[in-house]
């Protein structure tokens, strides 16, 4: 693909999401985990998203999706986890070590 031809897809895209606000294009998504709450707890992004947890607590947490669609260890204070998203669906996750913690990623083409 030419190099015009990428930035009208990406300018394109650009616009869609200014004007529609679904997610346009694959990217990156980060949910920190504060106060014993990951923040934001329910997120919409499009196929070929990485979503990356930053533990901002000082308590460690986890991060393991439902049926272990995707499982972090520890995470310490600072710590990343990071998963792509490749296929549309709903995704909720909790933490292991504190289980009222809870989120849902939602996977959809725009």
């Amino acid at each position: 693909m030419s190099t015009t031809r990428k930035l009208s897809t990406r300018a394109l895209a650009l616009l869609a999401t200014l004007f529609l606000g679904a997610p346009a294009m694959a990217g990156t998504q980060v949910i920190e985990i504060r106060k014993f709450a990951f923040v934001a707890s329910e997120i919409t992004v499009a196929p070929g998203t990485t979503v990356t947890w930053v533990n901002r607590d000082e308590t460690p947490h986890t991060v393991i999706g439902e049926a272990h669609a995707f499982t972090s260890q520890g995470l310490d204070t600072g710590d990343q986890f990071a998963f792509t998203f490749e296929r549309e669906g709903d995704y909720h996750y909790v933490c292991s070590l504190h289980p009222f913690m809870t989120g849902t990623v939602h996977v959809r083409r725009p």
